[in-house]
């Protein structure tokens, strides 16, 4: 029996340039940070006197003789990548719902390579978990998501991640405005999910065309927000929030619907200096730059909506129980 433990993550700023199709001819630039909200797999070879091979537990319990009889499309397509013969159940519980914008389907695939490979005693580094899980969402599933989630996940931590061309690299953030930050920070769900593929492929295409110019500003927040953490003026950091997430909206009609906006003008009016919704946008979770002491009254204002407290974490994927037998 093994079981992994895979981070969600907070991106604040660079998202869309941190897709193949723009990396791939320009530097790309992201800033992110892992919470203390994770992902879990659990995964156990079957003894041979079940009826079937191969059994997965998410949202739906699936039973299957023939791997390819396997519906959820993650599991299916990395057990196959992973050359699987012998009977297997999988286990999914998350601290976060899917399809949110906390990049839980990267996190799903990095736990769970991450757990096929504790499970037949092989090891793998962080660099290889994340290039082998952006190989498997992008070019085995054929998903059309970035490649900052599944580094994120396989590193841990706050940090600025640059790409070039298939290359990336991981500069860790230290900063003593990090808590500082974090206190002032809100984490609240909008209650409305969306399958981040959908959005995403509505503006990726456009990205070294129409929507050049505004990617390339996008990416611009990211140094900025670097000078901003080593300074004295974190709450700038907030109002930068705001600048990006106007950009943001520019690149699909998608990212955003007029539920979120009245959402956000609202929070803006009673004291948040800047926000965004997290991942590719249309719903899911939205992250509010509120200084600590303004954060109650905001929340009395906006009803009905949950926020999730949070914090930093530093761990990247990593396993939590290995059990022979």
């Amino acid at each position: 029996m093994i079981i992994t433990k895979t981070p969600y993550r907070i991106s604040f700023f660079g998202g869309g340039s941190d897709y193949p199709s723009w990396y791939k001819q320009n530097e790309g630039k992201v800033i992110s940070t892992t919470i203390n909200k994770n992902l879990y797999i659990s995964c156990r070879y079957l003894p041979n006197f079940f009826d079937h091979n191969y059994r997965v537990a998410w949202s739906k319990i699936e039973e299957t003789k023939n791997l390819n009889q396997i519906k959820h499309n993650a599991v299916r397509e990395i057990l196959k990548y992973m050359k699987i013969n012998k009977g297997l159940e999988i286990h999914y519980d998350g601290d976060l719902p899917a399809r949110s914008g906390m990049g839980s389907s990267s996190s799903f695939v990095v736990g769970l390579l991450k757990a096929i490979y504790e499970l037949q005693n092989k090891k793998i580094d962080k660099k290889t978990l994340a290039q082998k899980s952006i190989f498997l969402e992008q070019n085995v599933m054929k998903e059309i998501v970035g490649s900052q989630d599944q580094i994120a996940g396989s590193y841990g931590g706050f940090n600025k991640i640059i790409f070039k061309n298939k290359k990336f690299e991981v500069k860790k953030i230290s900063s003593k405005n990090l808590k500082k930050l974090n206190d002032n920070l809100l984490l609240i769900y909008t209650g409305i999910r969306r399958t981040a593929h959908f959005v995403a492929k509505t503006f990726v295409h456009k990205l070294q065309k129409e929507k050049k110019s505004d990617i390339k500003k996008i990416i611009s927040f990211v140094n900025q927000a670097e000078d901003i953490l080593k300074s004295n003026e974190i709450d700038n950091f907030g109002e930068l929030l705001n600048e990006s997430w106007h950009y943001k909206k520019k690149l699909s009609s998608r990212i955003t619907n007029n539920k979120i906006n009245e959402l956000y003008n609202l929070s803006v009016k009673n004291g948040a200096l800047g926000g965004k919704l997290l991942g590719a946008g249309g719903g899911g979770f939205m992250l509010l730059y509120v200084k600590k002491n303004k954060q109650r009254t905001l929340l009395r204002k906006i009803k009905n909506i949950v926020e999730i407290p949070f914090k930093f974490s530093k761990n990247g994927s990593e396993t939590i129980l290995k059990r022979q037998g």
